[in-house]
């Protein structure tokens, strides 16, 4: 059986200088099988394909008189290179993982080659080849890169939270992570030159990495969170068409599809991204600030990567606090109105804006950001009203607000006053009063004024309100007394007899 493993490499290899080598997206380009799912990885949910054994699985840099399965320690350095390139092209066959009792010995060869590989490149003993590195990229792709089936995908319920929240994880993991690995030690190499790597990881091998996030493994996800990093880091020249396929993927969630695995993953890429912004920022990435993470918060599945996506909003604003009144009113824009929990991670994000917020950004937002914390405080879901009236145990919350008390005051105070009276909640009660004895210790006088305008107001549409009842009362009165009267019936009645006739 190793003998028909080994069998299936071409006969005929072409040397290093080989023409195929020299292109450099050759092993994107290969054949169909690069695109589509593969047997490798059928254990993952996907239907396994027949393959057809072909010099485009196996690239031509296998080197003639080189055994594959020497070992590198017996290998003269002369010749380690090549046998690299041979041991890769080895480990481009694919099998499937979802039985294991087939091709358990070609299983087991390809799992100590792809482990011999790995400590060979975390070695860092021989600068790799351009050969070597085109080899290393498509045997990449070959086992990697596959397309996820939509039934494979989690669909999301009404309440934006999967039926089943048990990760589903990849039978062929155990090889999946050694390629993995390995492509991790290749990029991270001081032997590996990113002027020549960069034709090989090119634009198409990135899309196709971003691809993968959707994967429902998140052992795979967090694999991939690693390299895409990495690569981010190392060739500078693909930064800003990363930033731009990720912001690609967020579009689609927000507003086309709202189902995706990799949200999380990919947010805490750009966490740190975000941090490495240089300062004044650019204005491509206050658009990215505007038109991707903002519009994040509207999905319903929010929970699952707010914790990211509060990072990235506010490693924006330690950047530029004068983004905090443009955070705050695209909060406002999309504040949820049936979610309770939605509005709890709301306020907290607001609450960590609002430590941070100058004078000038709170007054350009202060008057609708205070109506939206009246309703909170009379919320009936007590969590909601607790996370608003605890914004006044912040002491810079509570300075901006004395501040501009002459506009923050006649909002809230009628919020507080029907708290006061009929909140079913006990916590929610205590807190409302120690609020409403803040605003009277911050300026009695103001308060009280407010508070005598507030009665005033609400006399006034008392008094309104009976009106109306008892115009409702004498018009019921009138109708009920009212005779009955038969004329307009009668000349109906003759009419219609007329146009009978």
């Amino acid at each position: 059986m190793l003998r028909q493993f080994l069998s299936k490499i071409p006969r005929s290899f072409g040397n290093s200088d080989s023409p195929e080598l020299t292109r450099p997206n050759s092993f994107m380009t290969a054949g169909p099988h690069t695109h589509r799912s593969n047997s490798f990885n059928s254990g993952c949910g996907r239907p396994c394909a027949t393959k057809r054994t072909s010099s485009s699985i196996f690239p031509a840099s296998v080197v003639a008189g080189i055994e594959p399965l020497l070992p590198f320690k017996n290998a003269p350095n002369s010749e380690k290179m090549n046998l690299f390139v041979s041991k890769v092209s080895l480990c481009c066959a694919t099998f499937d993982f979802s039985d294991a009792t087939k091709n358990s010995i070609e299983k087991d060869v390809k799992r100590q080659t792809l482990l011999e590989l790995l400590d060979f490149v975390a070695s860092g003993s021989i600068r790799f080849s351009e050969p070597a590195i085109l080899a290393m990229c498509r045997m990449c792709s070959t086992n990697l890169f596959r397309v996820f089936p939509p039934n494979y995908r989690s669909i999301p319920s009404n309440n934006g939270e999967n039926d089943d929240d048990d990760p589903i994880f990849c039978s062929a993991w155990p090889h999946l992570q050694i390629v993995y690995d390995l492509l991790l030690k290749f990029i991270t190499s001081s032997c590996l030159d990113a002027k020549v790597a960069k034709k090989y990881i090119d634009h198409a091998f990135i899309l196709r990495l971003l691809d993968l996030f959707d994967s429902e493994d998140p052992r795979e996800r967090e694999c991939l969170k690693t390299i895409l990093h990495r690569v981010y880091g190392k060739f500078m020249v693909h930064r800003p068409l990363i930033r731009k396929d990720i912001s690609n993927i967020f579009y689609r969630f927000v507003f086309e599809e709202e189902r995706h695995n990799g949200i999380t993953e990919l947010l805490d890429i750009f966490g740190s991204i975000i941090s490495g912004f240089a300062l004044p920022l650019k204005e491509e990435h206050k658009i990215f600030l505007q038109r991707v993470l903002i519009p994040l918060h509207k999905p319903k599945t929010l929970g699952v990567y707010f914790q990211q996506l509060s990072y990235c909003v506010t490693q924006f604003i330690d950047k530029d606090p004068k983004l905090s009144s443009i955070v705050i009113k695209g909060l406002l824009k999309y504040w949820p109105i049936t979610n309770s929990q939605k509005e709890v991670m709301f306020l907290d994000e607001l609450k960590d804006i609002l430590e941070e917020i100058d004078m000038v950004e709170f007054q350009k937002v202060m008057v609708p950001l205070s109506w939206q914390i009246g309703r909170c405080i009379n919320s009936f879901h007590f969590q909601v009203a607790e996370r608003a009236l605890l914004f006044w145990n912040k002491e810079h919350i509570i300075n901006i607000i004395a501040h501009n008390r002459h506009v923050v005051f006649p909002i809230i105070l009628p919020a507080l006053e029907k708290n006061a009276r009929n909140h079913w909640n006990q916590s929610v009660l205590n807190l409302t009063l120690n609020v409403r004895k803040m605003f009277m210790d911050i300026d009695d006088g103001f308060f009280m004024s407010c508070l005598i305008h507030l009665k005033e107001e609400e006399a006034e549409l008392s008094k309104s309100a009976e009106k109306r009842k008892k115009a409702w009362e004498r018009l019921e009165n009138a109708a009920n007394h009212r005779p009955p009267t038969t004329r307009n019936t009668a000349a109906l009645e003759t009419h219609s007899a007329t146009l009978i006739s």
